[in-house]
């Protein structure tokens, strides 16, 4: 993301880097694979552990409650077993079934009810045992469970943890190396540190979801070979490969396909718990495959979803986390930013230059250039002068454009006593700052040097928040939306590394970008600079820049910019963590070793023993402190801004963050391997219900290139959040840049803008019902295998088709067309029906600055009829309707209209477009007056020219057809939409 260490690419080795640069106040790793917590021994085996004894089964109207009872002698694998726990399982709707194991004196931590309202949603259960799609089944003992359908009760169920069920123990280790992941029990483990519980799974079965993560695998899981590990443990990190990194979504979809009826059905899984953990999905033999959760913490709380779609499962998910907020209209406009805009006039210059350019800009942001000495919620007085950066708002206002600037999680604390920093100041007489152990303030370190933590558990975190956002925007920062950054959170050294240090120190422990010392950045794969020089250009004395051998070789490219550097640590006194250490509770070294990929829990973040307000510990919040602070900021927002839609783009999101922001994937990097994985990225979040969602386009790590960004800019024209960002001192790229890429930059744009009604509904119902905004093919086509794992395409809603150029060098493109033959597919630019087979790619051209889309036919897409520079001002247009009609002629479509920006969403109107044997339907409701008319209609599909055209039953003139595509353009319809009943015929 910006701001902040991964920007510079400190891969897999930052975190030890770290370790001998910085004041380290966490006591010396154990030399073994999992440390012994105090005074406890732990066998570090479950092999013997005893499971569990079900009893005391008390029935009520939609479920029961049971005791469930330590059925031997204690194993204390990797903490002290807990004897007595709960169980609650309830039927909450006919399509979820929520089954909740906790400790029955319920001192395990738990998520908060406002993130994921578990304990009210169990209250409101409207079910029964009799009437649920799922059936839970259980033996007493040992304890075991399992979930089918109803439809289906002898069939394979859908969860299963069994014994019986699962591949016999013990198991050697499935990733060679990894002692950790060898297999040596299944029975239901439940220790204060550490929690298992496994499943069976169908051999090699279709699974999605489980992050955040960018996996090499694609949108499916791996489950043979090594398999998969995702840990959930939030890691400010530049987009690595199959390991943990910002967010934390413990849910997945499993998509079951049945070869004899060549049908499929979805179901999900959702683990309710923010405890750091491993969730393994391993094949241990050719015939068996499962998932294991290991958790070092909190308690098992499962919701199952019936599905039966994959669509039908994200929707129900979205019943539980929470359905996301309506983003504002203009948050869908085209968004511009880079680390390294060194003032006002820089920044401003950007504007110019897109409007020159003709590029439609809507947001403008800066990155941490715009802090004085980096320190949240201030301005630097020489580049970004109160004064100078108000008219600029003012300027942006008037022009119908937006302004975001970043809000780093930490807070500067004072170098020295006459050091004033108010946001401090204030929050520390409020009281709003983790702690250490011994109740003094916890000092991380951060971009201005030490800082401290807002803690978000805090009674006056959320007004003190509101007030500092609210200074700043008197100081002349006019934002209309937060950009909220490194809020795993992100500390660049281990500990409360400044109490007792020099505070006057407020170097970082890295060089950063730009600097000699940290090094060029490298340039995409198929780009040689040695050869070429550094512009980036395609071509370079009229001869092409790209060549395969240097493509194929640099498939994956990428190293550290920041040369290691030894500060003078002699003034900084280290402090030992072991204080917090409770009884049989290691904060500081869990027992079990979950796979993080800096190793140590504390390395790069705030220290697991920090203390949040009410008692509470970082090593249970931690992946929750992202979340928090997201909804602290949309809180200060409506109070700041009432009656208007928050509009937030964070980095670290746990379960429900969706319902305060949108997100972006992170600090990835100008690769044409990386725009290929930004595609899983933005599907994945449709199931983890943020579907906000985009990369930082053209790369934000390295140097990209002409190519590179003029296909990236297009693809990403057609993601939910589009942006461009790039790292400091990398080459420039914004789109007016090369004109090629300006050039596919407007006509990608243009095409976005043109579909802003459509992608305003897509919202809407995200917003109403949870529905995906971007999706998986096989979310729209579940019965075609070959569909399973493709994410080199993805469509925009239900009805459009992209298949981007994810390569260098090339002019064509191979593309999937589903529906093996019964759907026609028609061009954007041409209309023209694609000649797909069944089940076959299909060869499609694609010269530089061009995108394939497509349209599915039965589609029925209410579209901005005069795309202009603005969201605004294409609002202020007329409307136009392109309507493809299906081989038996029908069609169908929604369109849902407002204000654009009112909080709550006020007065809408909600049309429909239906055909019916030669007619056109529009059906419209609602409050809100639509001022726009319909004017351009288009008919795809109709098979001969008609004689004759009418408008509610008036013959209209003017109008035109094509016999090669097919199509009716009725140019001029000046529908009012505000109208009941609106049709529209040709005979």
């Amino acid at each position: 993301m910006a701001a902040f260490l991964p920007r510079s690419i400190l891969l897999y080795f930052l975190a030890h880097f770290l370790y001998q640069i910085c004041a380290l106040s966490l006591p010396e790793a154990p030399s073994s694979l999992h440390e012994r917590a105090a005074n406890v021994t732990h066998s570090l085996d479950v092999s013997s552990c005893p499971g569990y004894t079900l009893s005391d089964l008390e029935n009520f109207q939609n479920g029961f409650t049971a005791k469930l009872t330590l059925a031997g002698t204690p194993c204390n694998a990797f903490g002290s077993d807990i004897a007595d726990l709960a169980i609650q399982v309830t039927y909450e709707t006919s399509a979820r079934l929520h089954v909740n194991i906790y400790d029955s004196s319920k001192t395990q931590f738990t998520v908060p009810e406002y993130i994921v309202p578990s304990s009210s949603l169990a209250s409101s259960a409207s079910a029964s045992a009799s009437s649920s799609d799922l059936i839970f089944n259980y033996v007493n003992n040992p304890f075991a469970f399992w979930i089918t359908r109803r439809t289906d009760p002898n069939g394979t169920p859908l969860f299963d943890t069994r014994i019986s069920s699962l591949p016999k123990a013990p198991i050697s280790e499935i990733v060679p190396g990894d002692n950790a992941t060898t297999l040596n029990g299944f029975q239901l483990v439940f220790e204060n540190q550490y929690l298992q519980l496994t499943s069976a799974l169908p051999y090699d079965t279709n699974i999605y979801g489980l992050g955040e993560v960018v996996a090499s695998s694609g949108i499916r899981r791996a489950i043979t070979g090594n398999g998969t590990i995702q840990t959930m443990w939030a890691r400010d990190i530049g987009d690595p490969l199959d390991q943990n990194m910002y967010g934390i979504h413990p849910v997945y979809i499993e998509h079951r396909y049945n070869q004899t009826t060549n049908k499929s059905i979805s179901h999900g899984v959702f683990l309710n718990s923010a405890a750091g953990a491993d969730v393994m999905i391993f094949s241990p033999t050719t015939s068996q495959s499962l998932i294991q959760y290991r958790q070092i913490g909190g308690t098992l709380d499962l919701f199952f979803y019936s599905g039966t779609t994959p669509k039908d499962v994200i929707e129900q998910h979205g019943e539980v986390v929470g359905k996301p907020s309506m983003v504002p209209a203009w948050g869908l406009g085209f968004h511009l930013c880079r680390w390294g805009y060194a003032n006002v006039s820089e920044t401003k210059e950007q504007v110019t230059r897109m409007r020159e350019a003709n590029i439609p800009l809507e947001v403008m942001w800066n990155d941490i250039d715009v802090y004085d000495a980096y320190r949240d919620f201030t301005l630097n007085p020489g580049a970004f002068p109160g004064s100078e950066m108000k008219a600029f708002m003012d300027e942006l206002k008037a022009n119908h454009q937006h302004y975001i600037p970043i809000v780093d999680a930490a807070i500067a604390f004072p170098t020295n006593d006459t050091d004033v920093v108010y946001p401090y100041m204030k929050g520390h007489e409020l009281d709003v700052f983790l702690k250490n152990p011994d109740g003094s303030e916890y000092l991380g370190q951060v971009w201005p040097g030490y800082t401290v933590f807002p803690d978000w558990f805090a009674k006056n975190t959320i007004s003190w928040w509101t007030e500092a956002l609210r200074n700043w925007t008197e100081m002349g920062v006019g934002f209309s939306g937060i950009w909220l950054d490194v809020n795993e959170p992100s500390s660049f050294c281990e500990g409360s590394c400044g109490t007792g240090a020099n505070l006057s120190n407020t170097s970082t422990p890295f060089f950063l970008p730009g600097t000699p010392e940290a090094g060029a950045p490298t340039y995409p794969e198929c780009y040689n600079a040695t050869i070429s020089g550094p512009s980036g250009n395609i071509t370079v004395n009229g001869t092409m820049t790209c060549n395969e051998t240097e493509a194929q070789a640099s498939a994956m490219r990428k190293r550290d910019l920041r040369t290691p550097v030894t500060l003078d640590t002699s003034s900084m006194t280290e402090r030992g963590l072991g204080a917090a250490i409770e009884s049989h509770i290691n904060l500081n070294y869990p027992p079990y070793t979950i796979h993080n990929g800096y190793g140590k829990l504390s390395a790069k973040t705030v220290a697991t023993n920090a203390t949040h307000a009410g008692g509470y510990v970082e090593l249970d919040a931690h992946n929750l402190y992202g979340t928090t602070e997201e909804h602290g900021t949309y809180e200060a927002l409506l109070s700041l801004y009432p009656n208007k839609r928050p509009f937030i783009i964070g980095r670290s999101t746990f379960a429900g963050a969706g319902k305060w922001i949108g997100h972006w994937t992170g600090d990835n990097y100008a690769t044409w391997q990386y725009m290929y994985l930004s595609i899983q990225g933005i599907l994945q979040f449709q199931i983890f219900q943020i579907p906000l969602v985009g990369a930082d386009t053209c790369g934000f790590n390295e140097d990209t290139d002409e190519e590179l960004c003029n296909r990236w800019m297009q693809l990403s024209a057609f993601a939910p959040f589009y942006r461009n960002h790039n790292i400091k001192a990398a080459l420039s790229q914004e789109p007016y840049r090369w004109d090629s890429v300006a050039a596919a930059s407007r006509t990608a744009i243009g095409i976005r803008y043109t579909l802003l009604p459509y992608w305003y509904t897509l919202f809407a119902n995200a917003s109403t019902i949870g529905s995906p905004v971007a999706r998986a093919l096989f979310f729209e086509f579940p019965d075609e295998p070959e569909l399973f794992n493709v994410d080199r395409q993805f469509m925009v809603g239900s009805d459009i088709l992209v298949t981007p150029v994810l390569a260098p060098n090339v002019t064509t493109v191979d593309g999937h067309f589903p529906g093996r033959g019964a759907v026609i597919w028609r061009d954007w630019y041409t209309h023209d029906v694609v000649n797909a087979s069944s089940g076959s790619l299909v060869t499609l051209p694609a010269p530089l600055g061009h995108i394939n889309i497509h349209i599915r036919d039965g589609s029925a897409i209410l579209c901005s009829g005069a795309p202009a520079y603005t969201i605004e001002e294409t609002r202020q247009g007329p409307y136009s309707l392109l309507v493809s009609l299906a081989a038996d002629g029908g069609a169908f479509g929604t369109a849902y209209l407002d204000d654009g920006e009112s909080y709550p969403p006020g007065p809408n109107r909600i049309l429909t477009f239906q055909t019916i044997t030669g007619k056109l339907v529009i059906k419209s409701s609602g409050e809100y007056a639509v001022d726009q008319k319909l004017e351009t209609v288009t008919i795809l599909g109709v098979a001969k020219e008609p004689s004759a055209i009418s408008v509610n039953g008036k013959t209209v003139g003017g109008w035109s057809y094509s016999t090669a595509q097919q199509e009716i353009v009725l140019p001029s319809a000046s529908v009012d939409l505000n109208e009941e009943t609106i049709t529209i015929g040709w005979s």
